[in-house]
């Protein structure tokens, strides 16, 4: 009887080990192989695919600006703090008098319970984010050209995770994260006077995963909102991701909402091309295939695309991991225009074209990249520039960067993220920077 415990025992010790081993293999960091430049362009590297059991975890802790210091901007520009002290500035709307609105926000109360959900409030709170939202839309003005907002107002409190904001006439549009609301603009108010009326609902049940709702206004005046998927690859069912991973057309004039375009699991930014109807918009991929695996992208967005999400991606390649769909659309997904490098979760964006720094900059597109949490090493944390050519479309050359150094030396924090940027009335660059409260203003050295 002896022997046989003594035997069982080595057993189950064994099978513990084995089992610590197996857990230790699947849920080790997988390094990149490839860096952030190959991953990058119009035609960037397809790295093999590393499908993960555990995500790669690599959270920079968020740990705000030391007093006089800054990112550093490129060669003959100069940055300095426009206003600071806000709470997770997250998009920005520059009216047309000149006065800057940022829109204030977090996600909305998140589902605490259970273990994942519980490790990823844990994730957010070390980068910075998942406190409670403050739901406002301030106004900043710098009404003596100083370069500084002397004025700094609560214009619109009372919000729901607010993000995008457009402008058409006399009507200002705020995108919730769960509707768009309409308010009456008068010109150089510092507190909105009107009352808002809802226009459209917006998705935003189940858990809400990816809660910003972009907004643009097209030449002729209806909206297109980015809204996000409710997953990483529709693992809650696809059926749950209705008018989600879409772009989504609304008129104004009578609510009438409709899919424009399709499969792009997170279309976070949205711009129109200067003097044209052409919409572009930044795009946040799938997790969990690796390191080097889904280059995030800025692409041109027509109706009726679709971008392949969740069983395709890049133009075709398959995502094992998404059972098959009933009809193959393989043939139908449309390639994006240009790669970001992987894991870089691109946000807000704007073109050039009013921007007045000089000719390295003119007819491109400035895009604030937000880091990666779940790459090593990590990307992103810098705002790029990327170049245009005479077609309309981004040349063949990699990212410029243009204002950089959020991660610290040590490599481990980061003093704050890139969330949007801008073109100021008077051509700078106006970068929001959510976990360091700051906007940073860029502008000619001297």
């Amino acid at each position: 009887m002896r022997k046989i415990l003594k035997i069982a025992a080595v057993v189950l010790i064994l099978l513990i080990l084995a089992g610590g081993i197996a857990f230790y293999w699947l849920s080790r960091p997988e390094v990149a192989r490839f860096s952030t430049a190959e991953l990058s362009g119009r035609v960037p590297v397809m790295a093999a695919q590393h499908p993960e059991t555990f995500p790669t975890v690599k959270v920079l802790e968020a740990t705000g600006w030391p007093a006089g210091q800054a990112p550093t901007a490129a060669a003959g520009l100069a940055v300095q703090r426009f206003a600071e002290g806000l709470d997770h500035p997250r998009s920005i709307f520059v009216l047309p008098n000149g006065d800057v609105l940022v829109a204030e926000a977090e996600s909305p109360p998140r589902d605490t319970s259970g273990i994942e959900n519980k490790v990823m409030g844990r994730l957010m709170s070390k980068a910075g984010a998942g406190g409670k939202s403050a739901n406002r839309i301030t106004l900043l003005r710098d009404a003596d050209g100083d370069g500084k907002a002397e004025v700094k107002s609560a214009y619109i409190t009372g919000l729901n995770s607010p993000y995008g904001m457009a402008l058409v006439g006399k009507t200002l549009y705020v995108a919730n994260t769960d509707a768009i609301l309409a308010f009456p603009y008068v010109e150089g108010e510092t507190v909105m006077s009107g009352k808002p009326k809802k226009l459209v609902d917006l998705p935003a049940k189940g858990t809400n995963r990816h809660w910003t709702k972009s907004l643009v206004a097209a030449p002729g005046g209806w909206l297109y909102v980015g809204v996000g998927a409710d997953s990483n690859i529709g693992e809650k069912g696809v059926g749950n991701e209705t008018r989600r991973a879409s772009v989504l057309e609304v008129r104004p004039e009578n609510g009438y909402v409709r899919t424009y375009a399709a499969g792009i699991r997170n279309p976070v930014g949205l711009a129109y091309y200067p003097g044209s109807d052409r919409l572009w918009a930044v795009v946040n991929e799938r997790d969990m295939l690796g390191g080097d695996l889904v280059p995030d992208y800025l692409t041109n967005v027509d109706e009726g695309d679709f971008f392949g999400w969740p069983w395709y991606y890049w133009g075709g390649f398959v995502d094992p991991r998404v059972a098959p769909e009933e009809e193959d659309r393989r043939q139908y997904v449309k390639r994006p225009d240009y790669a970001l490098g992987a894991h870089v979760a691109p946000l807000g964006f704007t073109f050039t074209d009013k921007l007045a720094l000089g000719e390295r900059w003119a007819n491109g597109a400035l895009i604030a990249l937000h880091g990666s949490w779940n790459r090593e090493p990590v990307a992103g944390y810098d705002v790029v520039f990327v170049k245009f050519g005479a077609n309309g479309k981004p040349v063949d050359a990699l990212p410029i960067p243009f204002l950089d150094q959020f991660v610290a030396k040590d490599g481990k924090t980061t003093r704050g993220r890139p969330a949007d940027v801008k073109v100021a009335k008077d051509g700078s660059a106006l970068v929001a920077d959510d976990t360091g409260g700051v906007i940073w203003r860029v502008a000619k050295a001297g």
